[in-house]
């Protein structure tokens, strides 16, 4: 039975905290509590962007978002319409279009299962590396490559207890793009104008965006 996102919280702590402190307390010899929260807090946040092509302009990324996306669901349901437009909050018949209209082939859609299993496995990886990475300048390159060579496994067990994200479809492209947004906000130092250039959009679009979704947190707003 697919687990709900609302089961995260509790995995975070049962489960995947006692991975991470394992791992550091092998490697290390001790465990550092604040570098076990940065990795766990990043781990809680949405992997929607595993499929965000966070390169292109803003229409094709979206565009390549709800192929991934909605691939990736079908791939969950085995191809279910019915019962995918029910957790989706959408109708079948708007399921069936989008489809036809992104070109998704379902019978390679079948075959594919173990790449979502892949994907989550990178972003876990990823998710680890990019903490770890504030804490080279204090840890001991030595102990870091112990625990660099240990990230394989513990990324493995870690993606094998994640619970399964649950989202409608609205819910799904808002999360895109608040990913893809700030992401590229960030890229560009906050600076609206330019960022709206380079993602092929009105920087008043952009500023709306921002309203909508929520967007806080920004080094700097021009």
């Amino acid at each position: 039975m697919e687990k709900k996102r609302g089961d995260l919280e509790s995995t975070i702590k049962e489960k995947v905290q006692p991975l991470v402190l394992e791992t550091m307390s092998k490697t290390w010899g001790l465990t550092i509590p604040q570098i076990e929260s940065d990795i766990t807090d990043q781990l809680s946040k949405p992997a929607l962007h595993l499929y965000i092509p966070l390169t292109l302009p803003f229409k094709d990324a979206k565009k390549t978002f709800k192929k991934e996306f909605l691939t990736r669901e079908l791939r969950r349901h085995i191809g279910n319409v019915s019962e995918l437009a029910k957790m989706l909050g959408m109708d079948r018949r708007s399921i069936h279009r989008t489809i036809k209209e992104l070109d998704i082939d379902m019978e390679t859609m079948r075959n594919r299962l173990e790449l979502d299993d892949q994907k989550l496995e990178h972003f876990v990886d990823t998710a680890i590396r990019s903490k770890l990475e504030q804490y080279k300048q204090i840890i001991h390159p030595e102990k870091m490559e112990l625990l660099y060579d240990a990230l394989p496994k513990l990324s493995r067990n870690i993606a094998q207890i994640l619970p399964q994200e649950v989202m409608t479809w609205k819910d799904a492209e808002d999360e895109f793009e608040r990913q893809f947004f700030n992401h590229a906000i960030k890229e560009h130092h906050g600076n609206i104008s330019n960022t709206a250039k380079d993602l092929g959009l009105r920087a008043e679009t952009l500023y709306r965006k921002i309203r909508e979704l929520q967007i806080r947190n920004l080094e700097k707003i021009q």
